[in-house]
């Protein structure tokens, strides 16, 4: 049984036009940036927000057909985890993850011994009758995916589940919620920015801009491959679009690539930060890339300093502390930027 999903909805200036299906036991992460159209999706999915055109279909189960078919949410077997839990705060742990099963029609002792099992499962029944405001963020998390799941849901929902998280209970979430969703055997759906979420929970991707698809495909293939410079930035790569003559690559940002394989026509040309050295003259030694640049922009990251330059091509690298030292870069810097060609990752545009 496999979710197909033909979203069409137009709302003021915004159209969303979403050729979207997960299979059973498929996790898909929804990515793109601010007004892309991933909360417009959910919406849409969610029985929240009606098709403009379109469908919605679950195996022959019809959801959403316009014009003549709309499921309302309360009748859609899905469930939704959100990212500041949104938990009634005047419930327990365990009434929060009986409420769903007791608004469907299950009896009280029923829907609470339901709930005891998944509190188990995300191993918080020690919990059960806390309230959420003496509940950690993981904690919240884990009783929002425990009420999500507790109604077997066809279709599961995640907006950004990490988001409201700090860093080191986020490694944890993370860990335990790859976990439930491999055991789940419905269809889910995970919106959120954040490209690590995507990479390790999610077995397809999904990339909106302006509420169209500009690209799919497994996170490995969309890590090798962006296609455009938001996927480029979310995966951490330097991408340029050019035309291919043999190994030289004409930019169209101006500027001149040598690679390693031979092409011919449009082609795509990709290569990290880290594989980019800066030199205050021009680089001797092995034949590689280089070309002049300026300092627009220094940003310290976990254990290295990113550095924004313009040029042809514009490029970002990614240096060490020492380097940073040794160079004592500042915005206005003039630079010699060097690219191995056996760095540089070429594929059809």
């Amino acid at each position: 049984m496999t979710l197909r999903a033909h979203l069409r909805v137009t709302r003021d200036r915004f159209d969303l036009d979403l050729d979207l299906t997960i299979g059973r036991g498929e996790v898909v992460a929804l990515l793109g940036p601010n007004g892309a159209g991933k909360t417009t999706t959910l919406r849409t999915l969610a029985g929240l927000l009606p098709l403009t055109d379109g469908h919605v279909r679950v195996g022959d189960r019809v959801w959403d057909e316009q014009p003549g078919t709309f499921l309302p949410a309360a009748r859609r077997p899905i469930g939704v985890v959100f990212q500041d839990h949104l938990l009634f705060a005047h419930l327990s742990a365990l009434d929060n993850v009986a409420f769903g099963l007791r608004a469907r029609g299950t009896r009280r002792a029923e829907a609470r011994t339901a709930a005891r099992g998944w509190l188990e499962r995300v191993g918080l029944l020690d919990l059960a009758h806390v309230k959420p405001r003496a509940l950690s963020g993981g904690q919240a998390q884990r009783v929002a995916l425990a009420r999500a799941l507790a109604t077997g849901p066809q279709l599961l929902l995640l907006d950004e589940p990490l988001a409201a998280l700090d860093a080191g209970t986020r490694l944890q979430v993370r860990a335990e919620l790859g976990r439930h969703l491999r055991e789940f055997d419905g269809h889910t759906l995970i919106v959120t920015h954040d490209p690590l979420d995507a990479m390790v929970l999610a077995d397809r991707l999904v990339i909106l801009e302006r509420g169209r698809v500009v690209q799919r495909g497994t996170p490995a293939d969309v890590a090798r491959h962006p296609r455009t410079g938001y996927v480029a930035d979310l995966v951490g790569l330097n991408l340029y679009r050019g035309t291919a003559r043999g190994s030289t690559v004409d930019l169209d940002t101006g500027g001149t690539l040598t690679v390693v394989e031979p092409a011919a026509g449009p082609v795509h040309v990709a290569f990290p930060p880290t594989a980019v050295s800066l030199h205050p003259a021009p680089p001797g030694g092995s034949p590689r890339n280089t070309w002049r640049v300026t300092v627009t922009g220094v940003e310290q990251h976990a254990r290295t300093t990113r550095v924004r330059l313009d040029g042809a091509p514009p490029v970002l690298a990614d240096i060490t502390t020492a380097t940073l030292a040794e160079l004592r870069l500042g915005p206005g810097d003039p630079l010699w930027a060097a690219v191995k060609a056996t760095e540089i990752r070429t594929y059809p545009a």
